[in-house]
Order: structure tokens, then C-alpha cells, then sequence
């Protein structure tokens, strides 16, 4: 307890993991439910929500496919990026947690 209260030793990795979970799960689905309360009051969203409705619904059958396999694949893409940037700084405070084991064996 000393160590966490002297910064020692981080709190970080279940920290970070928690908040990996939140960014990779709830947010996507917080931000579509949150998506509609924006468009239905602010007046410039729902103008481009429209504008990108007409677009949409010109495409042909084959080239909504081809969006939504875009879409999907830049999704994924975003979520691997999001979990490389955790595992780097889980990776970062691991680290030095050892390089502090190693520091206190030598004293």
C-alpha cells in the first residue's frame, strides 16, 4: 500500500484495461444512441444527416456492399489502433514496475 501511495507502483494496468473495455464497447454504442439527440437538435447535423441520406440512397445495391464493407473494415482498423495504443501503455507501465524491482534488488 506504501508503494501505491508513493507512486512505486502504479494503479495503472486494471486502470487502463477498464478503460480500454469502456472505449471499445460502450462508446460506439453511446455515441449512435447519442448521435440522434444531436441531429434532432442542432439544425446544422440534421442538415448533413440529410445531405448523407440522399447520397446514400442514390448508391446502387452493389456499391452500398462495397460502403458498408468499407465501413466495417475502417471500424475494425479503429479498434485495433485502440487496443495497440492500450497495450502500449500497459506495456509502458510494466516496464517501469520491473526497472523498479530490478532498481530496489541493487540497493
Amino acid at each position: 500500500m506504501r508503494d501505491i501511495l508513493l507512486f512505486n507502483t502504479f494503479v495503472t494496468q486494471d486502470v487502463l484495461i477498464l478503460f480500454y473495455y469502456i472505449g471499445a464497447l460502450l462508446m460506439p454504442l453511446v455515441l449512435y444512441l447519442f448521435r440522434g439527440e444531436i441531429i434532432k437538435h442542432i439544425s446544422f447535423f440534421k442538415r448533413i444527416n440529410d445531405t448523407l441520406k440522399d447520397f446514400y440512397s442514390k448508391f446502387t445495391s452493389t456499391q452500398k456492399i462495397v460502403f458498408w464493407l468499407v465501413f466495417i473494415t475502417i471500424f475494425l482498423c479503429m479498434e485495433l489502433c485502440w487496443r495497440m495504443m492500450f497495450e502500449m501503455m500497459i506495456g509502458y507501465f510494466d516496464m517501469h514496475n520491473y526497472l523498479y524491482q530490478i532498481s530496489n534488488k541493487f540497493k
